[in-house]
C-alpha cells in the first residue's frame, strides 16, 4: 500500500448559481503510484483555526460571545467545526485537479456562522481534514485502501469570499432566530411604530435602548 496520498487546496471560491451559499474548494490530489487511480470517496472535515490570525478590537469585542476576553484566548481560541463535505474523484494518474462544493450555513447561533460574521476583512484559517476510501489500479484489477489519517491541508480564506458566498443568495443580510412569541411581538412594535421593515423596528430598539 502506498501512502503518498496528497491533497492540496489551490483556492476557494462562491458557486453563484446554487441554491443556497455554497463554497467551491479546488483541490489538487496526487498519488505517487505508477498504475495509478481508478477513483476516490472523498471525505473532507473542515475546521477554523482561529489561532491562525490576530484580531482588531471591534473583532474581539464581537467574538467574546464564542472565546471570552481576550486576556482568556490562550485557554479559550479552539478549533471551531465549519463543514463536512464529500466528492468523488475520478480516474487518474500521477495528480488532478477536483471542486468540493461545500454548503455555509448562515445562523448566527452556530458557532461557525457567529465566528465569521464577527470578522471585518483579511483571512480566515482553515484545516482541512481527508478520509475515505481510495480504489486504486492494480495488476490489472482494483484494490481497495483507506485515504491515510495523516491527510491534511491548510487555507485561509478570505473574508472577502465568505461575504461574497453569503450574498449570492442573501445580499447585504444576516440571520437571527427568535422565538416565535419575540416575533410576534416584534411584528405588532413595528406596527405600532408605523415603520417600512423589521429591520427598522430592531434599529429603533436599539436607539431607545441607548445603542
Amino acid at each position: 500500500m502506498d501512502d503518498g496520498l496528497r491533497f492540496d487546496c489551490l483556492d476557494v471560491r462562491p458557486e453563484p448559481y446554487a441554491a443556497s451559499p455554497t463554497l467551491v474548494f479546488r483541490l489538487r490530489v496526487t498519488d505517487p503510484s505508477p498504475e495509478g487511480v481508478h477513483a476516490i470517496a472523498l471525505r473532507c472535515q473542515i475546521r477554523i483555526e482561529p489561532r491562525r490570525r490576530p484580531y482588531g478590537p471591534r473583532e474581539a469585542a464581537l467574538l467574546a460571545d464564542l472565546f471570552g476576553e481576550p486576556a482568556r484566548w490562550g485557554d479559550t481560541l479552539r478549533p471551531v467545526q465549519f463543514a463536512m463535505a464529500q466528492a468523488m474523484v475520478p480516474g487518474f494518474t500521477g495528480s488532478t485537479v477536483i471542486d468540493m462544493p461545500v454548503p455555509c450555513g448562515y445562523d448566527l447561533e452556530v458557532a461557525a456562522g457567529r465566528y465569521f460574521a464577527s470578522l471585518d476583512e483579511g483571512e480566515i484559517p482553515l484545516l482541512l481534514l481527508f478520509s475515505g476510501t481510495v480504489l486504486a489500479r492494480s495488476g490489472g484489477g482494483v484494490s481497495m485502501r483507506q485515504v491515510p489519517w495523516h491527510c491534511e491541508t491548510r487555507h485561509r480564506l478570505p473574508v472577502a469570499v465568505w461575504r461574497e458566498t453569503i450574498d449570492t443568495a442573501f445580499p447585504g443580510s444576516g440571520w437571527l432566530r427568535l422565538r416565535r412569541d419575540t416575533v410576534r411581538e416584534l411584528l405588532r412594535f413595528k406596527s405600532e411604530r408605523v415603520l417600512a421593515t423589521v429591520d427598522e423596528a430592531v434599529e429603533l430598539l436599539m436607539k431607545e435602548a441607548g445603542r
